[in-house]
């Protein structure tokens, strides 16, 4: 059996595996900006029924193709009790499209009541193994993760969603039962990393 030392499997799960199910929430006391200005942390944004991290951006087209499925599937989570933290790691476009003013002019113009929070250099994303735009990540109470992936099965057509992975995700959760798909595959652009 080969042993790597552990900065070098840490390194690994960064560059291409996300996080286990079942893992804790990592980085949970970071500090981030929000588009009001103000540090907010993962921990503090958690409610009684846990936390949906997405990882998304301004500008991906699938973002902007699934924008009216994140409005809704965010909306339902904090109807379930269950804190919102949509964050953006494009910290390769962070000085245009991707700025902290561009992403308040667009949380305005989508209507989030959620905090939406710039990932500097990438931290939260690289801890989290985020790769994709949009990409959900859904914490228990705990802080444990119970569901990976995507918003639902059918990121380019709407009309033809069958079944909505983190709605469904949300309600198990909220009705403390055992999420029953824990992951799903998420489309979209990739993280702009510096």
């Amino acid at each position: 059996m080969l042993l790597l030392p552990a900065l070098a499997v840490m390194a690994f799960r960064i560059a291409g595996e996300p996080l286990a199910i079942g893992a804790a929430m990592p980085k949970a006391e970071q500090k981030l900006k929000d588009v009001a200005g103000k540090e907010v942390t993962l921990k503090s944004a958690m409610k009684e029924n846990g936390l949906l991290v997405m990882f998304s951006c301004n500008t991906c087209p699938v973002v902007i193709n699934n924008q009216a499925r994140t409005k809704e599937a965010c909306q339902y989570a904090v109807d379930k009790k269950v804190g919102v933290v949509i964050l953006n790691s494009n910290e390769g476009n962070r000085a245009g499209s991707e700025s902290l003013k561009a992403m308040k002019a667009y949380s305005v113009a989508q209507g989030y009541e959620w905090t939406y929070a710039e990932d500097k250099n990438n931290e939260l994303a690289d801890a989290f193994g985020a790769t994709r735009t949009p990409e959900c990540f859904l914490f228990d109470k705990n802080g444990k993760l119970v569901y990976h992936g995507a918003i639902d099965d059918s990121p380019n057509n709407a009309e033809s969603v069958k079944r909505q992975h983190l709605k469904e995700a949300i309600t198990e959760l909220s009705a403390g039962k055992e999420v029953s798909v824990k992951q799903s595959r998420s489309v979209g652009c990739s993280i702009k990393r510096i």
